[in-house]
């Protein structure tokens, strides 16, 4: 599955919520260690999730924060690394949908 081809279905969540593409790359970004210019520049290329994440400059060391269930699964207990990231990315963007304070979903 393309990240590209599901990244509007992020973009089109955040905001009809009232929340912004900007603090979507901005939590996006946090979680993979992407700046903007490579952010845009893998959805640009339309690479798949296991080569996004794979060519991630780092995931947060502050991952292991993000819990909770996402798609009834808790993401803390995921064993599958990916899907685990997947997850992560997901559960970020619940966070953003929701109205969650950006400082909270960045786990600062």
């Amino acid at each position: 599955m393309s990240f590209a081809g599901v990244y509007p279905h992020y973009v089109n969540k955040a905001t009809r919520k009232g929340r912004t593409q900007a603090e979507l790359d901005t939590i996006i970004c946090w979680l993979t260690g992407y700046d903007t210019a490579t952010l845009e520049r893998q959805i640009d290329l339309k690479v798949d999730f296991e080569t996004f994440f794979s060519q991630a400059p780092q995931i947060n060391p502050n991952v292991s924060k993000i819990t909770g269930v996402i798609c009834g699964y808790r993401v803390e207990d995921i064993e599958d690394d990916l899907i685990q990231k997947i997850r992560y990315l997901d559960k970020l963007v619940d966070e953003l949908a929701k109205g969650k304070a950006l400082d909270k979903i960045l786990r600062i």
